[in-house]
């Protein structure tokens, strides 16, 4: 079985652990702060900062915590950079997404372009990392915000498509980049072609040849003027939209399942979900799951077995 070995710092360690809780095991071995499994791969990580990564795609998945926190992709031979793009303060494409840790509800991705004038406006409006700010508040600014005349594109990932993709073998990682491909595709084929924006920057989750190779997997066509940055939604403006909007479709749908299912669907993949899980199989069966949950996470069995 093959493996990779990486070493992490503490902020690295921590956004580790919780992209990974909802695949998290229950035994862990000794020193370990997680031991999850993913598509295949088992990721144990220990309290040293090491983490390894064993089996199935071990290595692509150990390169996804090794890149930079700035790669430029503006030609296949970049190299990764250390610096933030240049054409922050100017007018650009930022993509981001929501959804990706909870259980319940669907994935969600946005687009958006700003001039240097709009994104002056949005940051009035209150536009920043919508990690930072609650749902009843991100609702009230996105709604501001598409009153104005920025150019954004939003996509939706249903529970029911997501859990066929899955099964078919698609990871997360190629959903989301099919995702953020098409959102980034909308807002182009809206914009006027005078417009030639300074850059399109999308907030990294993979190494950018990963994702790249996840788009020619969906049969698009991947494009080789992106700029990924992690945390992109902390330095600009129109990906901060991106993860306010992409938020506000999350809080939306959750909702709407919410009222289905006839009870507050909990947000996350909390031991509170186990409970919901055994719920609504009580209630309306374990099939019921395929159209409000991600089923392939851990979070099924633990709710089966209460």
């Amino acid at each position: 079985m093959g493996q990779t070995v990486i070493k992490l710092k503490p902020n690295e360690m921590k956004k580790l652990i919780q992209h990974y809780s909802p695949y998290r095991e229950s035994k862990t071995p000794p020193h370990s702060v997680l031991v999850a499994t993913m598509n295949g791969c088992k990721i144990t990580a220990y309290e040293s900062g090491k983490v390894l990564f064993q089996g199935k795609q071990h290595s692509q998945e150990a390169q996804k915590w090794e890149s930079s926190e700035t790669t430029s992709t503006k030609s296949t031979n970049s190299k990764s950079s250390q610096h933030s793009p240049g054409f922050l303060k100017q007018d650009h494409i930022g993509s981001d997404e929501a959804g990706t840790g909870d259980y319940f509800g669907p994935i969600t991705v946005a687009a958006v372009y700003a001039t240097e004038k709009q994104q002056a406006l949005l940051r009035e409006l209150g536009v920043k990392d919508s990690k930072t700010l609650k749902d009843p508040t991100i609702k009230s600014i996105v709604k501001d915000i598409l009153k104005t005349d920025i150019i954004y594109s939003s996509l939706t990932l249903s529970n029911e498509k997501y859990n066929k993709l899955q099964r078919k073998g698609w990871s997360q990682g190629r959903m989301k980049s099919w995702m953020h491909h098409h959102a980034i595709k909308n807002v182009l084929n809206k914009m006027d072609d005078s417009i030639d924006p300074s850059g399109i920057l999308v907030d990294q989750f993979c190494k950018p040849e990963i994702f790249h190779n996840h788009v020619k997997a969906t049969g698009g066509q991947p494009r080789q003027d992106l700029t990924f940055m992690t945390k992109a939604e902390s330095y600009s403006t129109p990906v901060a939209a991106a993860s306010m909007i992409a938020r506000y479709r999350f809080i939306y749908e959750m909702a709407r399942l919410s009222k289905e299912v006839g009870f507050d669907l909990q947000k996350g993949a909390s031991k509170v979900v186990d409970q919901q899980i055994k719920r609504i199989i009580q209630s309306k069966g374990e099939a019921y799951l395929d159209q409000v949950a991600k089923v392939h996470f851990a979070n099924t069995k633990k709710g089966k077995s209460l």
